[in-house]
């Protein structure tokens, strides 16, 4: 029985792959940071799910500001696979908390590397460094593969970069399995609220269920290469399962502004968005991104991976869900009423 480490295993992606992993008979561990609240809402079906019974995931608390906690958990545990997926990932967040943001993001991917190899796991663990379309900002070319040169235009982006080449570093320095999956945009309805799609597409729901007046965003005119972020996790494991070490973009190689997203959610509803959709200069970044669009031919050949769901079945996956959600809110809120 392989032994993986998920660090963010309770976000969006964490939570698919630790399904992923579950299914493929792995013993997964996860880090999550202590809290006065419970925050494992997207994993807590795994504990409840007859084909695991809890007996193969395990939860542990830690924080990548904290070394010493994972030099002592890799000590603990020996994994074969480390998919180091934790950070502070809110774009727009990271330039309120910047120096936050490079600690967590890039500072802590170095803190696990160095953990790998204080603990002698360099030549039996893999790892994989979740990077991010959003280390190219500014492009340089379109579309975006492995050789386009970073521009990045956020701290968030800054930090990715830094983990990016410390993760090339160890794997050519210390002759370690390390990877990078350059991931462009990946939604589902695991999304956060605060992230742009998740938000339209829960307030559109909700605006539909007469819950919600309004829906205020930044930049509309901003294009992005969105993918399922179901697939996404099983390209991170096919990464891990290479010979060697190496780099891989995984996107759609298509792009859809942010407006289409919002036309799509609403017009599966049958609103009219633009009665409902208002500008707000504080949802606007200091800096934008206005184009990306990933090129994943190097992980269509490499790994037989391609994206299969199109943007409008994606955004019909997360619309669909959160009309259930809304659904819910709906009567829990007509049942306090009555």
């Amino acid at each position: 029985m392989k032994k993986a480490l998920i660090t963010g295993i309770t976000g969006q992606d964490g939570s698919y792959l630790a399904e992923l992993l579950l299914e493929k008979g792995y013993e997964v561990h996860g880090i999550i940071r202590r809290s006065s609240t419970f925050n494992t809402s997207r994993i807590d079906h795994l504990y409840n799910d007859p084909h695991v019974n809890g007996t193969k995931l395990f939860l542990h608390y830690g924080d990548l500001a904290d070394g010493v906690m994972l030099m002592k958990l890799l000590y603990q545990l020996q994994p074969d696979e480390i998919y180091h997926l934790g950070a502070q990932s809110h774009v727009r967040v990271s330039f309120d908390v910047p120096e936050y943001t490079g600690d967590v993001t890039g500072l802590g991917t170095v803190r696990l590397l160095e953990a790998i190899r204080e603990v002698g796991l360099e030549g039996k663990c893999r790892f994989y460094q979740a990077s991010s379309s959003e280390m190219f900002g500014m492009v340089q070319e379109v579309p975006q593969t492995e050789k386009t040169p970073f521009y990045p235009r956020s701290p968030y982006g800054c930090a990715k970069v830094y983990a990016y080449w410390l993760t090339v570093n160890y794997r050519e320095s210390y002759n370690m399995h390390a990877t990078n999956g350059i991931l462009f945009n990946h939604e589902s309805p695991r999304r956060g609220e605060t992230f742009v799609t998740r938000k339209i597409t829960r307030a559109a729901t909700r605006i539909k269920m007469g819950l919600q007046d309004k829906l205020y965003l930044g930049n509309l005119d901003a294009q992005r290469d969105w993918g399922y972020a179901k697939e996404y996790v099983e390209a991170m494991w096919l990464m891990l399962q290479q010979d060697v070490g190496d780099d891989y973009v995984m996107a759609t190689n298509e792009t859809h502004s942010v407006k289409e997203f919002v036309m799509e959610s609403f017009s599966l509803l049958d609103l009219d968005w633009e009665k409902y959709v208002d500008y707000d200069k504080r949802y606007e970044r200091p800096t934008e991104v206005d184009l990306l669009i990933g090129d994943s031919s190097k992980a269509k050949t490499q790994l037989n991976w391609e994206p299969k769901v199109c943007f409008k079945e994606l955004v019909k996956i997360m619309v669909d869900a959160d009309l259930v959600l809304a659904k819910q809110e709906l009567a829990y809120k007509q049942a306090i009423q009555a």
